[in-house]
């Protein structure tokens, strides 16, 4: 039993560093925050296909890059939201592959325009703000993040041991 919770905890905090890690590398190439988002960190949003601990650790990932990256306080609560709920999402769909990215993608295109129009003032109406955002999310989990969970999945016992046999 005590395995699993350091076995959890290791993945939840390895999986948060990645997500930080990925989100800064994002953020030195402009591409982290705006209308138009491809966080690479984003990919990893699949994960919670793989294990509950990405969960917690998606979530403390994104609190983390959004105050690192000097988010207003609002964007770091809302979007640590929308990426919670991606990824309860994405684990309650995990016996379907392809629905994988689909949670992340809906949860952040509904919500983050919303911060960036009323935190922000981004310029474009809600519409186009969702449109935007959605397009990157497209990018970052739709495809980034489907190349991922393929990936992975060839070493998926190895990775991530003592998890769930789940349909593919």
């Amino acid at each position: 039993m005590r395995n699993k919770k350091v076995l959890f905890i290791t993945q939840a905090a390895v999986i948060a560093a990645l997500y930080v890690v990925l989100t800064q590398f994002a953020n030195m190439l402009g591409l982290a925050n705006g209308a138009i988002q491809v966080r690479f960190s984003e990919a990893l949003t699949i994960l919670p296909f793989f294990t509950p601990a990405a969960i917690p650790g998606l979530a403390i990932g994104c609190f983390l890059s959004n105050v690192l990256t000097g988010c207003a306080l609002y964007d770091i609560i809302f979007g640590t939201i929308a990426t919670l709920i991606g990824a309860v999402g994405t684990y309650l769909l995990r016996r379907f592959k392809w629905l994988a990215p689909v949670p992340p993608i809906v949860a952040n295109t509904i919500i983050v325009p919303w911060v960036l129009r009323l935190v922000y003032e981004a310029p474009g109406t809600i519409w186009y703000l969702m449109i935007t955002v959605g397009a990157g999310e497209v990018i970052s989990c739709g495809i980034l993040g489907m190349i991922l969970l393929f990936a992975l999945s060839r070493y998926r016992s190895v990775i991530f041991p003592d998890t769930q046999n789940v349909a593919n």
